[in-house]
């Protein structure tokens, strides 16, 4: 791989940056010339904690490549945690310019038997573990008027997935958390997008394996095959731009990454409107709104309804 040193000087805090998707971001940043804060609490994708913190493991790789990274073994599901992960980034490096928000966690299961407990815990993780690391970086990014934000989200809150409302709602929130960001800081300099990749994972070799039994052997096949020409390393370059300085004009955006494409997500717009001039009565919407709206309506699908082509 060439170097190019996009983001020189640059000091990124990565979270769950201690395996997969993570790991990738982690080395690739430091391959573009950024300070790396590698964050991983150590837990498997569901939670439950491992042996050794990979995240010492990464920092290693990176300072034997002549990098500059530092490990944090913080939850991101603690406040407190993720102001000292600014802490530490500010005291280690000097500066802090980069949030990747990319921890997560999953535990899968069908509606009416999903536990109070799973749902909370995804969501701690998920949304709000994003939201305490983005408000702890936010007074320094807006006092050096710069600073980008990039979330991970995913096509399972974007366009559907099964047994997975948890985690559908933690991602799609991830979103709504992002454009915000980019509303209210966008004025002093501050970006925030979002990435949904499609990559192999212990994630996602988690979840596949889970619904295979849904999927025909055809869609399963072509599932295995995208994953395949979907290695993390393929996802870094574009988060290396988007949140260098040569991304500055694009803000509060969804992106999609799979092998060798790139995409733009379209955001929640009205598609078709309807009035009644003298208002709306159940009998007159049953008459109506099937015929008027029918035909406009989100098909009710999973991703493997989406994405019928392999990976370019």
């Amino acid at each position: 791989m060439i170097k190019d040193l996009f983001l020189s000087g640059k000091t990124a805090i990565v979270t769950g940056g201690g395996g997969g998707i993570g790991r990738a971001i982690a080395l690739g940043l430091s391959h573009a010339g950024a300070n790396v804060l590698v964050n991983d609490l150590g837990v498997s994708v569901s939670g439950d904690s491992e042996a050794r913190n990979p995240a010492d493991t990464v920092v290693e790789e990176i300072e034997a490549q002549g990098g500059r990274a530092s490990a944090n073994h913080g939850s991101v599901a603690e406040a407190k945690a993720t102001e000292k992960m600014v802490e530490q980034a500010l005291d280690t490096f000097g500066s802090i310019d980069i949030v990747i928000n990319n921890a997560g966690i999953i535990r899968m299961g069908e509606f009416p038997q999903m536990s109070r407990s799973d749902w909370e815990a995804v969501l701690r993780v998920n949304l709000q573990g994003s939201f305490y690391l983005s408000r702890a970086a936010a007074p320094h990014f807006r006092a050096q008027a710069g600073g980008a934000y990039l979330h991970l989200t995913s096509a399972s809150g974007l366009i559907g997935s099964t047994s997975q409302a948890n985690y559908a709602a933690s991602k799609l929130g991830i979103v709504g958390l992002s454009r915000a960001i980019a509303l209210d800081l966008g004025q002093h300099g501050v970006r925030s997008n979002c990435l949904a990749p499609s990559s192999t994972s212990r994630m996602t070799e988690l979840t596949d394996n889970a619904r295979k039994h849904l999927m025909s052997p055809e869609k399963y096949e072509a599932l295995k095959r995208m994953r395949a020409a979907s290695a993390p390393e393929r996802i870094v370059p574009l988060i290396a731009y988007l949140v260098s300085d040569r991304a500055r004009g694009i803000n509060g955006q969804v992106f999609g990454a799979r092998g060798n494409e790139i995409y733009l997500y379209g955001q929640h717009r009205p598609v078709r409107m309807m009035h009644a001039a003298e208002g709306w009565t159940p009998a007159q919407a049953d008459e109506r709104l099937p015929a008027g709206l029918g035909a406009f309506a989100t098909p009710l699908e999973v991703i493997t309804d989406v994405f019928t082509w392999p990976p370019a």
